[in-house]
């Protein structure tokens, strides 16, 4: 024996005698038939079954290594029997029983050999039992034995050492490229193999070499995509989910049989590669120099479930990176619609964010005009997708819009370089290939679409209709808020409107009734005034007053009936009413009116005006002030206009004051004000009132 292991019945293991008192038959044949089923799971290679036979705390000594351990002792046994995966263990018979002491003599024979049966080693085998079990197992051989344990223990090694490397790359969380590299030049140098090959399966049943060491050129480098013929190792694993290994590749059709074959591969073995319990890919080596050994395909596996752990990883890294990635770009749009921006922003915003997000060359969001007819109301692209915002999209035939608004679906186009003509034809001239695209519906029904463009020959993912749906949920939204306030805004405005009209009617019946009325009955007054004789002075005098009075009455009534829509703004303009205000108000006024005779629609105007008056009569008689300004200008889409005092301040527009009315009216038309007057420190009174330019067609006109 070498290395001092000797068995214990001494130095020739064949001529033993039994040893000690003759046990009991019940304890003989319980140890006799744990021992028996050990060698059963080693030949059948069932390392799970070790559970049943072993001690939790067993301890394994062989060739000078001693293993404790369950665990420890059933991986070692594994990883020694893929070292020789062609060795068996056959019992001789037995030395020794005491009971709990069982001595055997085995041998271990090589049924791989040119001569089946071929003895390997000898040697024997002690096994010490506890409560049913095996706790102590000592294997002594021979020289021979001693020779291919040393080599098989020295492939363990080597196997571990590999092994321990690829998990330190995937414990570091290393680039997928750099992984892969490194698995690829273990198998190499482990297997002594010049064919090596990671695979990822595709949706089309391809596969994608992402990396790969071939016999000399190598014709199957990394990113090349291949269909998986039949007889290869990888369509084996592709097939079953399992590792698996070829003898030959003479029946192999096509491109890749041929270059197999072209590279000398005389057998293959492969593993499979699970993500989240999905075959992902697989593994696979060949040789060009000899067949491959048998289990090879089993080790690969090992290295195989180090990688699937590394995707694994990388893609839970990439999805949660993903996921908050698509939280931050819903979260910054659903600001923008709790702030209330106008759909052209909201929208722009919207599609780029989801061109972004999802990696595409172009983003769009379509309104339906009508059942024939749709625009694009906003676009994102990177210049490679070339569309215009504005422009009509056809919902008519085969179009996406088309299909989207009939089925009220998501609705996708893989590749429009294969359709003929018509709307395909316009799509590839616009640099798109396939394009997805998803409803946006508000209230119920279909208002139109977001949709995403791509110019690259690969089919977008098959889950972005599921992304674009819940920026969808948000577009609906945003459109639905528009709307309602949309719809406030002309309620509010009609209202406005028909209490302006309600004033210009007061006025006319004021004008054309009421103070013609008081005009003559003053007239006929002073007539009758002048018909007194001088004798009666008193009654003269009080004709007088009474004229005078009823021409009092009369100023007031056409300065309540100016106040209630003023001559000089309908015909003049803003600019000269905002001054015949200032110069009639009770507080000097410093006046900055750059308007010139421009003109603006009539709710623009009279809130303007009313703005200036209640602004001013507030500066008079609530502020105490002793000074204001106006200032009023018409800038690029908007009347700006302020009027501010140096009087006490305080003024609160939620206090039901005539501030209330001017925020209504302002709103009501679109416009914004904004009031501040801190105590003792005067009032200013801010108004951008937008001026619609007589062409402006906004293509995000809510429906």
């Amino acid at each position: 024996m070498a290395g001092g292991d000797h068995c214990p019945i001494g130095p020739n293991i064949g001529c033993g005698e039994p040893l000690g008192a003759r046990p009991s038959a019940s304890s003989v044949s319980e140890l006799r038939s744990i021992v028996a089923r050990t060698y059963e799971v080693f030949n059948a290679r069932d390392f799970g079954a070790y559970a049943e036979l072993l001690d939790e705390d067993v301890e394994l000594v062989m060739s000078g290594m001693a293993v404790r351990g369950l665990a420890a002792v059933t991986d070692f046994i594994a990883v020694t029997a893929r070292a020789r995966p062609s060795l068996r263990i056959e019992p001789l018979r037995v030395f020794a029983d005491t009971g709990d002491t069982l001595v055997t003599e085995i041998r271990m024979v090589d049924t791989a050999a040119e001569e089946p049966g071929t003895v390997e080693a000898s040697g024997c085998g002690l096994y010490r039992g506890a409560g049913g079990r095996i706790a102590e197992w000592r294997v002594y051989l021979d020289p021979v034995g001693e020779e291919l344990a040393s080599a098989a223990l020295t492939a363990v090694a080597a196997e571990q050492s590999a092994l321990r490397r690829v998990a330190e790359l995937v414990a570091r969380q290393a680039p997928p490229e750099q992984m892969f590299a490194l698995v690829t030049e273990e198998l190499s140098q482990l297997l002594d193999v010049n064919l090596v090959r990671t695979v990822r399966f595709e949706p089309d049943g391809s596969a994608t070499i992402l990396a790969s060491r071939g016999a000399g050129e190598d014709m199957l480098g990394p990113g090349t995509n291949v269909p998986l013929p039949r007889g290869t190792v990888i369509d084996q694993v592709f097939r079953t989910g399992r590792p698996a290994r070829v003898e030959g590749y003479a029946h192999v059709a096509g491109r890749v049989g041929d270059i197999l074959r072209q590279e000398g591969a005389r057998s293959g073995a492969g593993g499979p590669i699970l993500v989240d319990g999905q075959l992902w890919g697989a593994m696979a080596v060949g040789s060009s120099l000899r067949r491959l050994a048998p289990g090879t395909e089993e080790r690969v596996a090992q290295f195989a479930e180090l990688v699937s752990t590394a995707i694994s990883n990388l893609e839970s890294r990439a999805q949660v990176e993903r996921l908050a990635a698509e939280q931050s770009a819903l979260r910054h749009v659903a600001t923008l619609v709790a702030r209330e921006h106008s759909p052209d922003d909201l929208f722009a915003t919207l599609a780029e964010e989801v061109g972004v997000l999802l990696g595409v060359d172009g983003a769009g969001i379509v309104r339906y005009d009508d059942d024939a007819n749709a625009t694009l109301v906003a676009i994102w692209s990177d210049e490679v997708i070339r569309l215009e915002r504005g422009q009509p999209i056809p919902v008519d035939g085969e179009t996406l819009a088309g299909e989207v608004l009939r089925t009220g679906m998501p609705s996708r186009k893989q590749d429009y370089s294969a359709a003929p003509r018509g709307g395909a034809a316009r799509m590839r001239a616009r640099g798109i290939r396939s394009a997805v695209a998803s409803p946006i519906v508000v209230d119920g029904a279909t208002w139109g679409i977001i949709t995403v463009l791509s110019g690259k020959p690969d089919p977008l993912p098959p889950d972005t209709e599921a992304r674009l749906a819940k920026f969808c949920q948000v577009a609906g939204m945003a459109v639905s808020n528009a709307k309602s306030r949309s719809d406030l805004a002309e309620s509010r405005a009609r209202i406005v409107r028909a209490g302006d009209e309600a004033r210009r009617r007061f006025e006319r019946d004021l004008h054309d009734g009421a103070q013609q009325r008081l005009v003559s009955l003053g007239l006929a007054l002073r007539a009758a005034e002048a018909t007194v004789p001088p004798e009666l002075g008193e009654l003269r005098r009080l004709l007088s007053r009474l004229g005078t009075g009823l021409s009092d009455v009369l100023d007031d009534l056409r300065e309540l009936s100016r106040g209630l829509h003023p001559a000089v703004l309908s015909e003049g303009g803003l600019g000269p009413a905002l001054r015949s205000l200032a110069r009639r108000s009770a507080v000097p006024v410093d006046v900055h009116v750059d308007l010139d005779d421009e003109r603006f629609e009539e709710p623009v105007e009279v809130a303007a005006f009313y703005v200036a008056s209640e602004a001013l009569t507030n500066a008079a008689k609530h502020a105490r002030a002793s000074r204001a300004k106006l200032t009023a200008s018409h800038r690029k889409a908007w009347l700006e206009l302020m009027v501010s005092d140096d009087g006490r301040g305080g003024a609160d527009a939620s206090s039901g004051s005539g501030l209330t009315g001017l925020v209504d009216r302002v709103e009501a038309i679109g416009g914004t004000i904004q009031i501040e007057s801190p105590q003792a420190a005067g009032t200013a009174v801010q108004v951008k009132l937008p001026v619609p330019r007589p062409s402006d067609d906004r293509v995000t006109n809510l429906r």
